[in-house]
This record gives structure tokens, sequence and C-alpha cells, in this order.
């Protein structure tokens, strides 16, 4: 991967529907060597997806919550059942296994505080497997950036 690779990365995470035409301009590239590498970064698979990003607000979303738990029991049976319960709820928007004190971050993009009240009851103080669980609430958001 050169400096033309992640110009058009840099490029794609800001715009995945940027024309192909206008990709390769703003690149210095003839569209059909754009395209070209644009494939390439697909199949190697240094693009895994394009995404559209929402207004959580707009959507009706107002309300962030970062949640950090700390689990009973780290098997992987007991583990991935909670995960699994994890993936099965709209709110929920990110989920982080991590080092330290806790074991996983969660980031939840609710409607109000009673979507957050009924969530955290099913999926964290009624769990089992949940041995201690920590939010905050986003007050504001300095940064959002998919690009890396």
């Amino acid at each position: 991967m050169d400096q033309i690779d992640r110009k058009i990365l840099d490029i794609l995470q800001q715009d995945a529907s940027i024309r192909n035409v206008d990709l390769a301009d703003r690149v210095g590239l003839a569209p059909s060597s754009c395209l070209r590498r644009v494939r390439i970064l697909w199949q190697s698979g240094i693009i895994t997806r394009s995404v559209i990003l929402t207004d959580a607000e707009k959507m009706g979303r107002h309300v962030k919550a970062i949640v950090s738990v700390k689990l009973v029991d780290h098997g992987n049976d007991a583990r991935e059942d909670w995960l699994e319960s994890l993936t099965k709820e709209r709110a929920v928007s990110q989920v982080y296994s991590v080092s330290g004190e806790m074991d996983a971050v969660v980031i939840l993009t609710l409607a109000n505080m009673k979507e957050f009240q009924e969530l955290s009851q099913s999926l964290f103080a009624s769990n089992s497997n949940v041995f201690q669980f920590v939010t905050q609430f986003v007050l504001e958001e300095l940064k959002f950036d998919m690009s890396h």
C-alpha cells in the first residue's frame, strides 16, 4: 500500500459514494487505474465494508451511554451467551472486549432514559454473569471519525 492508496482510503472514508471519476481526479490517476486500486483494496481485505452513517438525533436516538462491564465467568459458554444477547439489541452499537479492571465496554445509542432503564435491567442487572456494570452518559460528542 502506497501514498496513493492511503489517499484513496482517506477520501472513501469521508464519502464512500464518490464517483470513481471524481475519486481518480482527486488522487491524480486515470479512472481505470483508480478503479483497479479500489478493487485491490477490497480484494486484499483492507476495505471491509461500505456503510451509511445516520444522525442519531434525527433518528430519535437522543441518549448515548458507555457501559463498562465486569463478568463473573469468563468461560466461553457464559461469555458467548452474554455477547449473543447484546447482538440482538438495536440500541447496542458497539461492543469491545477490553483489558484492565473491566471485561467489556458496550456503547448504547438510546431513544431515552426509559429505554436505558429497561436495557440495563435486561442486559446487565438481571444477567447472572454480569458481576458489575458502570454507566457513563455522553454529554457532548467532541470527535466521531470513522477514518484511521
